[in-house]
């Protein structure tokens, strides 16, 4: 069963040569790895080349203008062949190699559409200790219009279920993840399965949490997620998210 890995970049010299070794370092075979470049000039091109040979023609990649990330993450779906779809951002990396190999068995279960799981969020300055643990045990549907959603980097489905259900909007501003994930769990109903794995290490410092201008941002993007789903929330509502996120903090 082909895992097919997208990753968007843009400017990403910094940190994507670890999310290529991350890949690279997956125990699972049959894996797919599609870069979706912004057209960067910042070097990246050059680890995204000189990385490709060690994929054995299992790296997919263009480079050329995009409308920004969820933009590029359609292209790399569009571009998938496998039969699982997931998505590591070029500032993340697995957390483990066998990442994939658990993940892949469940998809056995000919009724299940996904999987998810958790994540953890370190500083570059100390890449061994977590700073935030993001669990998604206790996701359900219902507490999509408080704000609540399965860790992103984490969640692998079918390919066919972006078939059915479309791809990322690309209006939105910071929002469009929690969107689909609205769109999926409430509009198409798919069935998907926790499970009790740490997925990805994500740096700190993304954009839906860098100041409280993208904050903001954030809370009105995911009202409008939900509300274009047919959910009722409201700016309140979705705020209940950030107190929680007090409690996932590693001090």
């Amino acid at each position: 069963m082909k895992v097919s890995i997208i990753t968007a970049t843009f400017n990403s010299v910094r940190t994507l040569n670890e999310t290529i070794k991350s890949v690279l370092a997956q125990t699972y075979a049959d894996i797919e790895y599609i870069i979706v470049d912004g057209a960067s000039t910042d070097g990246t091109l050059d680890i995204i080349q000189k990385s490709a040979p060690l994929f054995g023609g299992r790296l997919k990649w263009l480079s050329e203008r995009d409308g920004g990330i969820y933009d590029a993450m359609n292209k790399g779906i569009q571009m998938a062949t496998g039969e699982i779809v997931g998505i590591l951002n070029s500032d993340d990396y697995f957390t483990s190699n066998d990442v994939v190999e658990r993940l892949v068995p469940y998809f056995v279960e000919k009724s299940l559409d996904a999987v998810y799981g958790d994540i953890h969020f370190i500083h570059d300055v100390q890449p061994d200790k977590c700073v935030r643990y993001y669990s998604s045990k206790k996701f359900s549907p219902m507490w999509l219009r408080f704000g609540f959603m399965p860790a992103h980097p984490s969640f692998y489905c079918r390919r066919e279920v972006f078939e059915k259900a479309g791809l990322y909007k690309t209006d939105y501003a910071i929002g469009s993840d929690y969107e689909m994930m609205v769109r999926l769990f409430m509009k198409h109903h798919v069935k998907a399965k926790y499970l009790p794995l740490d997925f990805v290490t994500m740096r700190t410092g993304g954009a839906s949490t860098r100041n409280a201008k993208s904050r903001l941002q954030l809370i009105k993007d995911d009202v409008r997620g939900c509300r274009e789903n047919g959910i009722y929330t409201n700016a309140l509502m979705i705020s209940v998210k950030f107190l929680y996120k007090i409690f996932e903090l590693r001090w």
